[in-house]
């Protein structure tokens, strides 16, 4: 774990997205400010996984969840933040669920093709077997045209 927030810094080019989609067009942004806002985001995130680190904790588990996420924005007095909050994680979640639905139609889809193609080559192998069958009695044929010759 780092020791001090300098340790975790947000890569640049997340920070430059972050300001520019958040400042009209034409608005310029200094080197050092952007260094600022980097490092008052770093210490908004670990000061914010603490607190909900806190509400695990006493709910006795190791995993964070988004339910201490958002106690922990209630704690941290952003409570205007959680309505926006909420609303992103269930885009979040809709599409996870979308996600979660393609991967099963396309292992549905595999098994499906799986199946087929065994069923193929089994039908593929009773005909080999069937022709191999019949290749003896056309044999039998020949031999017993030939004795009667």
């Amino acid at each position: 774990m780092a020791e001090r927030p300098e340790d975790l810094n947000l890569p640049n080019a997340v920070i430059t997205r972050i300001i520019k989609e958040a400042l009209p067009d034409g608005v310029n942004v200094s080197k050092e400010a952007r260094r600022a806002i980097s490092q008052a985001a770093s210490v908004f995130v670990l000061y914010a996984t603490s607190c909900a680190n806190n509400f695990a904790m006493k709910a006795k588990r190791k995993t964070l969840n988004a339910g201490d996420v958002l106690a922990a924005m209630e704690e941290m007095e952003f409570e205007r933040f959680l309505e926006p909050l909420k609303e992103a994680l269930e885009v979040y979640k809709k599409g996870q669920k979308g996600k979660k639905e393609v991967s099963e139609q396309k292992r549905k889809d595999k098994e499906k093709k799986s199946d087929l193609e065994s069923d193929k080559t089994r039908e593929e192998e009773e005909e080999e077997e069937e022709r191999m069958e019949e290749e003896p009695d056309a044999e039998n044929e020949v031999e017993e045209e030939e004795v009667e010759n």
